[in-house]
């Protein structure tokens, strides 16, 4: 799709874009070594936020505001919480080039059935859930409790929903000390809870999601549930093609009891982005510019449907029917288009320094081997 992309702005500009592509494994390591030497990209791929601000602190990215300034339609091109996730001490140095990627609460539509359950509204329902699937023999959720990226959503959207956005804008914006906040307390209090009410079962340590091991779980019904990202309907779709057709379901994360948190709020990876290296200047930099741009067109968005993606372009409904699960593309959209909030993933949100020590707390939280308390104390030490 990129190619393409590059092939019709080429045919549009005198200075012509090339495209480099780089495995994903180490990728990150490779524009942090890059930057700032004669090999470094004009227009590079990132995830926003923690992914791009030690370049901004470098003063290594274009500002993009002066841009959207005077381009007014560029910047309502885009879904304002995607485009704003992307952003660094609140300005923009990405624009948006890829599809959502919020997580979502899946369930396996013939396992419920088989229960005689309905995908849970409230926080009481969930629980309730729980002891309906264990008295059948089914995990309530499947969980990679080898992958500790995929123990933290529950405890981003927990956060999310306790203290609401701020909690974790506070954190970005202030100091580590800043996790010593109520909300972070009661969702590792929570977390602990649902290990020991057994809402994961007993062998989540040894499951894993990068080899499909928690998603096939689920898919053969050994789960009822599974907290992902919006990835995960692709991932069956090409591993489990008739569970995708036909016994996938898909809902939000409810509110909890107590909570101050918009229950619309969502978290997860907005999308991806496109930046513009602050070195390059005159003709080149509006052709970068240019480049970028194309992401707003709705050629482009028409691409990204093709591809089985969900645009984060504001005016893509009249293209969802043309997903091939048009269903699924609609609830994607709507659901983040009236999102109050989109919380970029905590481990892509903060410097990548932090991830190793959160992916490890979180972990030690899920496996028992970190109190609650200890959970926020390890955090506020990072």
């Amino acid at each position: 799709m990129q190619r393409e992309v590059i092939k019709r702005f080429n045919k549009t500009s005198d200075i012509k874009a090339k495209l480099t592509q780089v495995p994903g494994e180490g990728y990150s390591d490779k524009m942090r070594t890059s930057m700032g030497t004669p090999n470094a990209p004009d227009v590079f791929f990132n995830w926003g936020g923690g992914s791009i601000s030690d370049f901004v602190k470098k003063d290594m990215l274009l500002d993009l505001d002066p841009a959207m300034a005077k381009d007014p339609e560029l910047k309502k091109a885009f879904i304002p919480t995607i485009l704003d996730a992307g952003a660094v001490d609140g300005k923009h140095y990405g624009i948006p080039m890829r599809g959502m990627q919020p997580v979502i609460l899946f369930y396996n539509k013939d396992v419920f059935e088989d229960a005689g359950a309905k995908p849970p509204k409230s926080w009481g329902d969930l629980l309730k859930l729980i002891d309906t699937f264990k008295g059948k023999g089914v995990t309530p959720f499947a969980l990679a409790g080898t992958d500790p990226w995929t123990e933290l959503m529950w405890v981003e959207y927990l956060v999310d929903r306790y203290g609401g956005a701020g909690v974790f804008q506070k954190i970005q914006s202030q100091s580590m000390a800043a996790w010593d906040d109520p909300a972070v307390l009661k969702a590792a209090q929570t977390i602990k809870d649902l290990v020991d009410r057994g809402a994961f079962g007993k062998n989540y340590k040894s499951v894993n999601y990068t080899a499909d091991g928690a998603s096939t779980l689920f898919a053969k019904g050994k789960a009822a549930m599974h907290l992902m990202g919006s990835w995960e309907y692709a991932n069956q779709k090409a591993n489990q093609p008739a569970f995708a057709k036909s016994g996938l379901g898909w809902t939000t994360f409810p509110a909890v009891p107590g909570g101050s948190g918009d229950p619309k709020s969502v978290v997860g990876n907005p999308t991806n982005y496109w930046s513009i290296n602050a070195k390059v200047k005159g003709d080149k930099q509006k052709a970068a510019l240019a480049f970028v741009k194309f992401a707003a067109q709705q050629e482009y968005s028409g691409d990204l449907i093709a591809n089985g993606d969900v645009p984060a372009t504001s005016d893509a409904t009249s293209l969802l029917g043309k997903h091939e699960n048009p269903d699924y593309a609609r609830f994607q959209y709507d659901m983040v288009k009236q999102a109050p909030d989109f919380t970029l993933s905590w481990d892509q949100a903060l410097p990548a320094k932090y991830t190793p020590p959160l992916h490890t707390a979180v972990q030690k939280l899920f496996n028992g081997q970190l109190s609650p308390a200890g959970f926020v104390d390890a955090l506020k030490g990072m």
